[in-house]
């Protein structure tokens, strides 16, 4: 069983105020509703750290956002190498950030993606780490 923690690896140069909304991630709730309901139909650029015994792995994506549910998460329709996988993502919004305008290279495919609207950065620990 995994664990799961949000972090903001996407956005390294971010100020510790989440940018565009005023706050600190601690003081930000775990689910917000206006913020879910302006993620859909909009690009999201998603990052996972993998840490176990051999080290991390980063596992990069991409796609939009088909819907948002406070109990099951948020769930993506993936583009480019992945495209056309539903990809879900916990109902935790605390490590979306608003994307700086540019083009992102996916390290782990080598895709380039044009201005997506959304960041998220999550590392996956082995439940007990």
């Amino acid at each position: 069983t995994l664990c799961c923690k949000g972090n903001s690896a996407l956005n390294p140069s971010e100020s510790e105020e989440w940018q565009g909304f005023g706050m600190s991630d601690e003081q930000r709730p775990v689910w917000d509703d206006l913020l879910a309901q302006d993620m859909l139909g909009k690009t999201m650029l998603v990052g996972i750290t993998h840490v176990d015994s051999a080290g991390e792995r980063l596992e990069q994506c991409y796609g939009e956002v088909i819907s948002v549910d406070r109990a099951r998460g948020v769930s993506l329709r993936l583009a480019g190498n992945r495209g056309g996988e539903v990809f879900w993502l916990p109902p935790d919004l605390r490590s979306v950030l608003l994307a700086r305008r540019g083009s992102y290279r996916l390290r782990s495919t080598g895709e380039i993606v044009e201005n997506p609207d959304y960041t998220v950065a999550w590392t996956i620990y082995p439940k007990g780490a």
